[in-house]
C-alpha cells in the first residue's frame, strides 16, 4: 500500500493506495467514531463491493445503511441525489454519520455533494472503484451534479476525510470504462508531468493489460500531481484550472451527445486532442506534437475524433463552461508538451478551424 496527503491544514487527508483495501478496517476506523455509516453506491458496483465494505464495518461494529442508486452519467440529477436524501431522513441519519461513497465519479460527486448539503455537512469517505475516480474525481472535493444546460454546474467544494483506492476494484471494470480513465492519467503527463508522459508512452500497454505494478505506479503518480495542485488551489483560482484540459470541449461532447453516451473519459480523449490542435493553430506546439499526442490516446483506445453536433452547438455549449469569465471561453491549452496554460484569447477563426478539422479528422 501506498499513502499520499492532500495537505490542506487541519482539513488534510490520506489517500490509500493500493489491493485489498475494502477488508482493511483499520483504514476506515478512525473515520468512523460513532459506529454508524451511510453508504452510497449504484446497481452495478453493489453486487460486487457492497457486501463487502458492509462485513469490513461490521468486524469493528460499524452498522450501516446503504442507498442504491442507478447507475449512468444520465442520473447525475438533482431527482437523483434525492434519493440520497430520503434514504438519510429515512433512517434518521444524524451530523456524526458518514456518507460512504462506493462506486465511480458519479458516485462520487453525488455523495460528495449530498454530505455537503444534509444537516448543512457531515463527514465523507471516498472509496473510488473506477480507474477515473481513482486517480481524478475522487480526491479534490469537488462534488456536484449535472443540469441539462450544462455538466457540473451544480455543486460545491467539499474535502472527503479518507480517499481508499483499492486496485483490485479494477479488475471487475469494463475494458471501455477502464481507457476513460487513462485520459485522465495522461492529461497529467501533458499538463505539467513530462517524465510521466514518457513513462506513459513506454508502458501502456502494460496498463492495457492490467499489469498490477504499473497501474498502481500510475495511479499513485496521478494522485501525487492531483494531491498537489489541489493543495495549492482548492478552489480553482489559478493552477486547478489545469485538470480541465480537454474538459471544456469534452463537456461540451457530454452534453451534446446526451449524458451517458458518451464516458466522460471519452469525452476529455476528444476534447484533449482538439485542445492540443487549437494550441498548434496558435503556434505554439508543433504538428508533430498534435501527432504524438493522439498516437498515445489512439494506443490507449480512445477516440481522437470528435462527435459532429454541429459548430454552433459546440460553441453554445461551451459558453455554459464553468471557467467562462466576462463572456470569453477560457480553454486550457498547451504551451508545449508537459505545460498547459489557461487562455481566454483563442481567434474565432482558428477555433471554427479546430471544430471543424478534429470532428472529421
Amino acid at each position: 500500500m501506498q499513502t499520499l496527503t492532500v495537505g490542506l491544514g487541519e482539513r488534510s487527508y490520506p489517500i490509500h493506495i493500493g489491493s485489498g483495501l475494502l477488508g482493511r478496517p483499520d483504514l476506515l476506523q478512525a473515520h468512523l467514531p460513532r459506529k454508524r455509516a451511510a453508504i452510497v453506491t449504484n446497481t452495478t458496483v453493489a453486487p460486487l463491493y457492497l457486501a463487502k465494505l458492509e462485513q469490513t464495518l461490521a468486524s469493528i461494529g460499524v452498522s450501516s445503511v446503504s442507498v442504491i442508486l442507478p447507475d449512468g452519467e444520465e442520473y447525475k440529477t438533482a431527482e437523483t441525489l434525492n434519493l440520497i436524501y430520503d434514504a438519510l431522513l429515512q433512517n434518521r441519519c444524524e451530523r456524526s454519520t458518514p456518507l460512504i461513497a462506493l462506486g465511480g465519479g458519479v458516485v462520487g460527486d453525488m455523495t460528495g455533494y449530498a454530505a455537503a448539503t444534509y444537516l448543512r455537512g457531515v463527514p465523507f469517505i471516498q472509496i473510488p472503484t473506477t480507474l477515473l475516480a481513482q486517480v481524478d474525481s475522487s480526491v479534490g472535493g469537488k462534488t456536484g451534479i449535472n443540469h441539462p444546460l450544462g455538466k457540473n454546474m451544480i455543486g460545491a467544494f467539499y474535502q472527503p476525510q479518507l480517499v481508499l483506492a483499492d486496485t483490485d476494484t479494477l479488475n471487475s471494470l469494463p475494458d471501455n470504462e477502464l481507457a476513460a480513465g487513462m485520459a485522465e492519467v495522461i492529461k497529467y503527463g501533458l499538463i505539467r508531468d513530462l517524465p510521466f508522459l514518457e513513462w506513459l508512452e513506454q508502458n501502456i500497454d502494460k496498463l492495457q493489460a492490467r499489469d498490477t505494478a504499473a497501474l498502481q505506479y500510475a495511479i499513485a503518480r496521478s494522485c501525487q500531481n492531483k494531491a498537489e495542485i489541489v493543495a495549492a488551489d482548492e478552489r480553482e483560482s489559478g493552477e486547478r484550472a489545469l485538470l480541465n484540459l480537454g474538459h471544456t470541449f469534452g463537456h461540451a461532447i457530454e452534453s451534446g451527445m446526451g449524458y451517458g453516451n458518451w464516458l466522460h473519459g471519452e469525452g476529455v480523449a476528444a476534447g484533449t486532442i482538439m485542445a492540443a490542435d487549437l494550441s498548434h493553430r496558435l503556434g505554439w506546439i508543433s504538428a508533430q506534437d498534435v501527432a504524438r499526442i493522439r498516437q498515445l490516446f489512439e494506443r490507449a483506445n480512445l477516440p481522437v475524433i470528435a462527435p459532429d453536433i454541429g459548430t454552433g452547438k459546440y460553441l453554445e455549449f461551451m459558453g455554459l463552461d464553468k471557467k467562462v469569465e466576462g463572456g470569453k471561453i477560457r480553454f486550457v491549452l498547451l504551451k508545449e508538451v508537459g505545460r498547459a496554460v489557461v487562455y481566454g484569447d483563442a481567434p474565432p477563426e482558428l477555433l471554427q478551424q479546430t471544430l471543424e478539422a478534429c470532428v472529421h479528422g
